[in-house]
């Protein structure tokens, strides 16, 4: 039967509308899961602060998570420490300049060209011009160096002729080479015997500091220990008078580096061995004293 015109108008207006310009709803459910996805991807990559991060995926080595800055050659440094080549157009540059420090040891000034300090990045993948310095004695590696300015003490030099050497690594530890070479510098370093004062006979190689033995009083020492991860005693704030001298002597199970916030003195811990920072306490404030590797506060010093 056929219906007349005018029914079957009617009966298409009855109808419910197409659905034109809408996705099926599987379709908007794939398109809901991509955009978390890219936002779950998104956050991963910038970490929780926020901040771009270059650390390596659990699993891999700090060299296999380098990328691909440079060239990763099979020569090593005298740790033991992979070489990363890069042309010599724009490559990172240290130089080493050592003067008798006025109480203890030796100050130490890296002067850098194409390159950047980046500690809370170590342990990621190497990025241009950027990571961390070695310190080594006589090819026996000292400290590791975050920073232009670094605190030799005399204590850490035994008596007669060295050569103190300084080198650029990336994060991933690797060595920073042009040609095959690391990008490193070295100058000749002489203690004297004990009670020796320091001086120099020219730049950069100061001569004669003085052991522990030798080395200027301190008005108040203070005495602490790293063992297996706590200090002893118990973290605390050590209240001394600006113009004291304070001796730090520290005694970690773990070869480590103490660092002296504000005052930016250093102090390579070897393991199992007393080791002892003075320092005059010339600035008043709160200054924490802490380890680099295990990332302990040791003290704060409290200066009025």
């Amino acid at each position: 039967m056929t219906l007349p015109a005018q029914d079957r108008i009617r009966c298409d207006a009855c109808r419910p509308p197409a659905r034109t310009g809408r996705p099926p709803r599987h379709l908007a459910r794939t398109a809901a899961l991509v955009a978390l996805l890219l936002l779950l991807a998104g956050g991963a990559a910038t970490g929780c602060g926020g901040r771009a991060t270059t650390h390596h995926k659990p699993g891999t080595t700090h060299e296999q998570a380098s990328g691909s800055t440079g060239t990763l050659l099979d020569a090593q440094d005298g740790d033991g420490h992979r070489l990363r080549e890069v042309p010599a157009q724009g490559a990172p540059e240290v130089g080493l300049t050592v003067r008798p420090d006025s109480e203890d040891g030796w100050n130490l000034r890296l002067a850098l060209t194409a390159f950047r300090f980046t500690p809370d990045s170590t342990g990621g993948a190497a990025l241009p011009g950027a990571g961390h310095a070695h310190l080594e004695l006589d090819g026996h590696k000292l400290a590791r160096v975050y920073g232009p300015w670094f605190h030799l003490p005399a204590a850490q030099v035994p008596e007669g002729a060295h050569t103190l050497t300084v080198r650029l690594y990336a994060d991933d530890h690797t060595a920073w080479a042009v040609a095959g070479k690391p990008v490193e510098a070295s100058v000749p370093l002489t203690a004297g015997p004990p009670g020796q004062a320091p001086h120099s006979h020219s730049a950069p190689a100061p001569t004669g500091p003085a052991t522990p033995s030798g080395a200027p009083r301190a008005d108040r020492t203070v005495t602490l220990a790293v063992r297996d991860g706590k200090v002893v005693p118990t973290t605390g704030r050590t209240e001394v008078k600006r113009g004291e001298r304070v001796a730090l002597r520290v005694t970690s199970d773990r070869a480590d580096t103490l660092h002296v916030h504000g005052y930016d003195k250093e102090l390579a811990l070897p393991a199992g061995q007393e080791a002892t920072l003075i320092l005059t306490a010339d600035r008043t404030g709160l200054f924490e004293v802490e380890t680099h590797t295990s990332g302990l506060v040791l003290t704060q010093l409290l200066v009025r």
